[in-house]
């Protein structure tokens, strides 16, 4: 039988603890645990998401929120993976679209930590039971690189490169309308949405978040972008835009009103266009990185996938105006 979620409130009462440290020792829970549970938005200290190297004052409120649980057992599935490059330290694989980067709740199967599994067994247990060689994550319906660590010491090395922003993502996405200016850089906090758990949201109470857009091509209803990540946060370039009034293109969950603006002839563009995408109009196309062991600088590059690069040419062409 599988569990509700389950949600603890703590009082502190002792002062300079992290909250990681803090938390996995009232509540029985591994730091890792704890981390991934603040990575992911469930853990409140004063109302506000917290970060897990936060230092703690006696009186403090935290809040976790402890998910529905999932099977600890893995297993590995013979599911085809588009691999770029591997030794015996990392893997980097273009994830496609539609595959969940890892198990949870309604995802048991078919994931592409499943995969991995199923080609090589030794991956890094630094991301825990669920996440194995994980070091970042892309959302189900978006496409591109990534890269695993196949060794702890890989692991940390990336995770570290990471929180120091030295790894370098970029993606190619869609957007609703115009933006005011390119480049431009949208600099908001996102965080959990109050009112939707499993969304995400420019508020106030959110953490740190830095995106650079700058336009690639000008349809008529949309334009091409490229986006540069400064910060991490959970669908970050998809709440950003939205935020900006540009949504993007084939979001079902950040991009109601997107034809907002829109009359005439434009507004009849974008149903076609909207009508040829299935998924959401992002894909993680450029990662550079040094490589754990050997610190030589490492680049990759993913075209669009044959779905978006199909819209992308459409869109080009004038069609439908």
């Amino acid at each position: 039988m599988i569990a509700e979620e389950r949600v603890e409130n703590l009082t502190v009462d002792k002062e300079g603890d992290r909250i990681d440290v803090y938390i996995a020792n009232h509540l029985n829970l591994s730091r890792t645990r704890v981390q991934n549970l603040v990575e992911d938005g469930c853990v409140l200290l004063n109302g506000l998401e917290a970060r897990k190297s936060e230092r703690l004052e006696v009186g403090q409120e935290i809040e976790v929120r402890l998910p529905v649980p999932v099977p600890l057992k893995l297993e590995p599935e013979d599911i085809e993976l588009d691999i770029y490059f591997e030794d015996s330290s990392i893997i980097v694989v273009n994830k496609l679209a539609g595959m969940v980067v890892h198990p949870g709740p309604g995802h048991y199967k078919g994931t592409l930590v499943n995969a991995l599994l199923a080609h090589a067994s030794d991956l890094s247990g630094i991301g825990g039971i669920l996440r194995p060689g994980i070091v970042h994550r892309l959302d189900k319906d978006t496409s591109g690189l990534m890269v695993v660590a196949k060794t702890d010491d890989a692991h940390q090395a990336l995770s570290r490169d990471l929180q120091r922003r030295e790894i370098k993502r970029c993606y190619q996405t869609a957007s609703w309308g115009h933006l005011a200016e390119s480049p431009l850089e949208v600099n908001a906090p996102v965080g959990r949405d109050p009112s939707r758990r499993q969304c995400m949201k420019v508020i106030k109470s959110g953490r740190h978040a830095v995106t650079h857009f700058r336009v690639i091509e000008d349809w008529a209803g949309a334009e091409l972008l490229e986006v540069a990540l400064e910060t991490g946060r959970t669908h970050q370039i998809r709440v950003h835009l939205a935020h900006i009034g540009h949504p993007v293109v084939g979001d079902s969950v950040y991009g109601l009103g997107w034809e907002r603006g829109m009359n005439g002839r434009v507004r009849i563009w974008a149903k076609l266009l909207n009508d040829r995408i299935s998924r959401q109009f992002l894909h993680a196309w450029h990662l550079s990185f040094r490589h754990p062991i050997s610190k030589e600088v490492l680049t990759f590059q993913s075209p669009l996938p044959e779905d978006l690069r199909s819209c992308a040419e459409w869109a080009r062409s004038g069609e439908g105006l």
